[in-house]
């Protein structure tokens, strides 16, 4: 690859994965463990079957369809009204921030976010040629410290800001107090990633519900946690049709698939359904998070489908443990830190099992 005449900041990087190991648990990268119903796969494969029909020809490139289930969809969970306009659709919430920076960074700009946070931002910020900054959290709790985050717009005039609510990998919810004053505090573009929103505990609000007064606010969701979707690859985002309209000039043609499309509007019509799961995944991983903390443990608080844990003296080793007994999570975080995906009662009931024999193993 030396020889090759790569862009000088790629050189040295290995391409972005979590492990991918047959080990008979895996809880690494917060998936949803409960499979698509047998009635979901059904009338998926109906609408599969429908679309290849007409493969021969281009798929809708403004996927509207999916995008009117879409604002939808988000009505009924956030309480939020929302034009199929003011929303977009693309292969994952992946390509959604990729657009974002594509539209808003580029070389002279800079987006900035508050570590630890999700490791692919800076990887979106060196694709696309912008300067990437982070500001710390507070060490302890993983909260923004309003004060310090004004501060480090005000250091570095980002043209995109990253906020992570509910946080990977720590599972933190930020208030809206905070994206609000961010919001004012720049001129720039405000991106509240809710990944996990629907894991959030009650009482939490959406970012969704500030779109109608904040005008360069941008939040982006994924079908991959709460939909049981990670394999489809959809991803959205809702803002003002003005901000829309630029990821629209940015978007490579057709990049939706006319199956992806299909499938995605099959599983925002078995919502209903999905979001009982969801409701059980957060009671599980409420359940799990005290029973960490039953064992000494330290555990921050989660609004997502994950729990973080710690502290150990030696993460690799515990980490290295866990899978040598058929359990695989995810080293990831602060130095002395590891997080699990909420699993299914099975699941959780194992690694529970390795953990305690782990940790006599390591005492």
């Amino acid at each position: 690859m030396s020889e090759l005449p790569i862009r000088d900041e790629l050189r040295g990087f290995e391409p972005y994965g979590a492990p991918q190991l047959d080990v008979p648990v895996c809880l690494n990268v917060n998936e949803n463990p409960f499979a698509p119903s047998e009635q979901l796969v059904a009338d998926a494969a109906r609408a599969v079957a429908h679309a290849v029909r007409d493969l021969n020809r281009y798929p809708d490139r403004e996927a509207t369809t999916l995008r009117e289930r879409l604002a939808t969809y988000l009505h009924g969970e956030a309480g939020v009204a929302l034009d199929t306009g003011q929303v977009w659709a693309a292969n994952g919430s992946n390509e959604v921030m990729l657009q974002i920076l594509q539209a808003f960074g580029g070389p002279g700009r800079t987006a900035l976010s508050f570590a630890p946070t999700y490791s692919m931002y800076p990887e979106y910020a060196r694709d696309t040629s912008t300067a990437w900054v982070t500001a710390p959290r507070d060490e302890h709790t993983f909260a923004i410290d309003h004060d310090d985050a004004l501060k480090a717009v005000a250091e570095h005039q980002p043209t995109v800001v990253f906020i992570a609510s509910p946080n990977n990998p720590t599972g933190t919810a930020v208030p809206l107090g905070l994206v609000t004053a961010l919001h004012e505090a720049t001129d720039g573009i405000v991106v509240v990633d809710e990944a996990y929103a629907e894991f959030r505990r009650d009482g939490v609000p959406s970012a969704l519900t500030l779109l109608a007064t904040h005008p360069r606010l941008i939040v982006t969701r994924t079908m991959s946690k709460a939909f049981a979707f990670a394999g489809a690859r959809v991803g959205y985002a809702a803002a003002s049709t003005q901000i829309v309209d630029v990821l629209r000039i940015v978007r490579l043609p057709y990049h939706l698939s006319a199956v992806t499309q299909a499938v995605a509007v099959v599983a925002l019509e078995h919502a209903t359904e999905l979001q009982a799961r969801v409701a059980q995944l957060r009671d599980e991983r409420d359940a799990l998070a005290v029973w960490l903390r039953e064992q000494g443990l330290e555990v921050a608080d989660s609004d997502a489908n994950f729990v973080l844990f710690g502290r150990f003296a030696d993460r690799r080793a515990v980490w290295q443990g866990l899978l040598d007994h058929g359990v695989l999570i995810r080293e990831t975080g602060p130095d002395g830190w590891l997080r699990v995906s909420v699993g299914t009662p099975e699941e959780t009931t194992a690694f529970k099992v390795a953990l305690i024999d782990v940790l006599k193993e390591l005492s």
